[in-house]
């Protein structure tokens, strides 16, 4: 619910650092990504929301208002992840910014220690000097405690000692290497077992191994993105665009990939923000859109995203070019149309039917056309575009549609597509009706058997029997003779009510 508060890049930022254990070091690979599309990239933007003050709902009704920073108002995971991965970037940290925060989380009300000795570590890679321990003193005398055990005596040694001097200290940079990760985890570690013993430590110890092997499948998967060797199906949808055109890309659109891919992958609404990432196709030329697409693996999105993507589309202003709508329509689009066994699914009808209303001539040329020119479509993509067809396209389109299947051969879908063509009764031409009844004569030797044929040609000689002039009465009645439908006499009846003067 505060994810509205922050703007795109620090949104990206938060939604890492919610994901789980391994939220920090996701986090720092979203960083990294914006650091890479754009070296300006500050997290001030993402401290100082975390520092406004929002009201804050009471835990009992009869409790008042309150309010407190808005990092207080997340949960402890969270700001275990936000101060781990300040940790991991403290150079690039805003060092005013970064103090507030930790001003802010010293109101909290309800501290743990871990998220204490964050704190404290964090402050000591800012060069603010403390001189208390990182652990709390619980944990010393545990620890105390723990150590004599082990050692069988009095005398303390070990760990003991190393925990008893105000020099522990962690040595961090600005970007950390991913084999020092490992070494980070397994200090994390060993603090936290310090703070435990018995069954508690047992019990923290199989939670951290569900973290390190999350925070584990997090790196490999930061290795493969970054990694030239990794293989291609090992790789996230974005690495499958040539290096070379995404080097080509301006900053400003390298950075809206990275914001769309994040906002696709969401579960969570969109809001008027989220749609505004999608201004960044009014600034791409078609080669660039194109890249975009591939970056983006628009042909692979789920289905039940497509209502959300074309709302946000649709509400661009000015409206897309012929160009960009036709290359994200094919992208987007094309290949769930032609892999349809079955009826479309709800949602893809709602994505087609409704760019279609906006754009009809990219829809006609980036998908009707190919759908038609592909030899093995079936009921269901006819289905579709019919819909299309009686719903969505006005007269001019129509008969640009009817004119693309004079270049195409014919199928039972394709006569399906003609008949709706023909019922929504499009106004043709002279030259275009005889271009259409040489397509009669010559195609329909294949379909004398055809049912939907025959009822094709009745449509024509009844409902545009006015075009029919004697050269075509002549041309039709010698394919008529070929017909082997129970609809053969109508047919021949109705051509031989056709008279002219």
């Amino acid at each position: 619910m505060f994810l509205c508060r922050f703007d795109g890049q620090s949104r990206l930022l938060v939604r890492s650092l919610l994901s789980g254990g391994s939220g920090a070091h996701t986090a720092l690979a979203v960083f990294r990504k914006q650091q890479r599309a754009n070296p300006d990239t500050s997290l001030g933007n993402l401290l100082e929301t975390l520092c406004r003050h929002e009201v804050s709902r009471p835990e009992a009704d009869t409790e008042p208002l309150t309010v407190k920073p808005l990092v207080c108002l997340f949960p402890a995971l969270f700001k275990q992840n936000l101060l781990s991965f300040m940790c991991l970037v403290h150079s690039a940290l805003p060092v005013n910014a970064a103090h507030r925060l930790l001003k802010c989380l010293s109101q909290d009300s309800h501290p743990n220690p871990w998220i204490t000795a964050l704190v404290r570590q964090l402050e000591r890679n800012l060069g603010t000097h403390r001189k208390q321990p990182l652990y709390s003193s619980q944990c010393s005398q545990r620890l105390t405690e723990l150590s004599q055990r082990l050692a069988g005596s009095g005398e303390t040694r070990g760990w003991a000692e190393c925990f008893s001097s105000d020099t522990v200290r962690f040595e961090s940079q600005n970007v950390v290497d991913l084999p020092e990760l490992g070494t980070q985890r397994k200090r994390k570690s060993s603090l936290i077992n310090l703070e435990s013993d018995g069954e508690e430590m047992e019990q923290q110890s199989k939670r951290m191994k569900i973290c390190e092997n999350e925070q584990v499948d997090a790196e490999e998967q930061s290795v493969k993105m970054e990694t030239p060797g990794g293989s291609e199906s090992d790789a996230p949808a974005e690495a499958s665009a040539p290096a070379s055109c995404c080097d080509d890309l301006p900053e400003h659109i390298k950075v809206s990939v990275l914001q769309i891919k994040d906002l696709l992958e969401s579960q969570t609404e969109w809001d008027q923000s989220s749609t505004d990432v999608f201004k960044v196709l009014n600034d791409c030329d078609p080669s660039q859109v194109e890249v975009l697409c591939n970056m983006l693996s628009l042909s692979s999105l789920p289905e039940q995203t497509l209502p959300k993507l074309c709302s946000s589309i649709l509400s661009l202003s000015p409206d897309l070019s012929y160009s960009t709508a036709a290359t994200l329509i094919k992208s987007l689009l094309l290949e769930k149309v032609l892999s349809l066994s079955e009826p479309a699914s709800r949602c893809l009808v709602t994505a087609v039917t409704s760019l279609c209303s906006q754009y009809p001539r990219p829809m006609c040329h980036a998908l009707i056309g190919p759908v038609l020119e592909e030899t093995n479509i079936g009921p269901p993509q006819a289905e579709l575009l019919n819909r299309l067809i009686e719903g969505c396209l006005d007269s001019h389109y129509r008969l640009l549609v009817l004119q693309m299947t004079f270049k195409i051969p014919w199928s039972e879908a394709v006569l399906s597509i003609i008949h709706s063509l023909l019922d929504s009764k499009p106004v043709l031409n002279e030259e275009l009706f005889t271009q259409f009844t040489e397509q009669l004569v010559s195609q329909g030797p294949q379909f004398t058997k055809s049912v939907k044929f025959a009822k094709m040609m009745l449509t024509v000689l009844t409902k545009y029997s006015s075009n029919v002039t004697a050269t075509h009465k002549h041309s039709l009645s010698g394919s008529l003779m070929l017909n082997g439908t129970f609809l053969k006499k109508p047919l021949q009846a109705a051509l031989k009510r056709i008279t002219h003067t």
